[in-house]
């Protein structure tokens, strides 16, 4: 079976919105936020999200000042706010702890903040929902979309894979323009050690 161009539905949607239609944009960083904010702002009324219970503490902190500081320099992008709720994250990926990366926990994990996007924009009456998750090379467009398109209640998911049309280059571009922050792991204390483990083998 022929995986879709999630790239071009979204093309197709942003083509076919009302003009003004309010976007709550799920962002898990200030770099896989820039290359979304960038082609997305000039089309749609729109908000980003920081839900991330899966982020560490200090961690947490760390990425959510940097987005907020590239949202003030991007201009025209408002934030809204949410709590951190870091204890729903550990219970729901209970018994996933040792997973690899981009395994079953991540799949629980993308849907876990997605379903917290969708509550929000119907909740605060925006039209569309997405998510920056699509940007990363290492994360799967077609599990995130999927993931999305079927929690869609009111507010209609707006399909994405943000690291098409070279998207990941250009956040790497814009990231440096902005001086930005860049981490190396997803987030969580799991993929933390993953990564400290897989740095000790190097």
């Amino acid at each position: 079976m022929n995986v879709p161009s999630f790239d071009k539905l979204m093309l197709e949607q942003i083509e076919g919105a009302k003009q003004n239609s309010k976007l709550l944009l799920h962002c898990c960083c200030a770099p896989c936020s820039t290359v979304a904010i960038e082609r997305l702002k000039d089309y749609f009324d729109l908000s980003v999200f920081f839900y991330n219970p899966n982020i560490e503490d200090g961690e947490y902190e760390k990425r959510k000042a940097e987005l907020i500081r590239f949202i003030g320099e991007a201009g025209g992008v408002k934030i809204v706010d949410c709590d951190h709720q870091q204890d729903k994250f550990f219970k729901a990926v209970k018994g996933f702890e040792d997973c690899p990366e981009g395994g079953e926990r991540c799949k629980i994990c993308y849907r876990l903040r997605l379903e917290e996007t969708a509550r929000a924009a119907d909740l605060g009456g925006f039209d569309y929902f997405s998510t920056t998750l699509t940007l990363s090379p290492l994360k799967d467009s077609k599990v995130i979309n999927s993931i999305g398109e079927s929690i869609a209640c009111r507010a209609q998911w707006l399909y994405s894979d943000f690291k098409k049309r070279n998207g990941y280059l250009r956040s790497l571009e814009l990231s440096k323009e902005h001086s930005l922050y860049r981490q190396n792991y997803c987030g969580c204390a799991f993929s933390r050690a993953q990564r400290v483990e897989k740095d000790a083998k190097k």
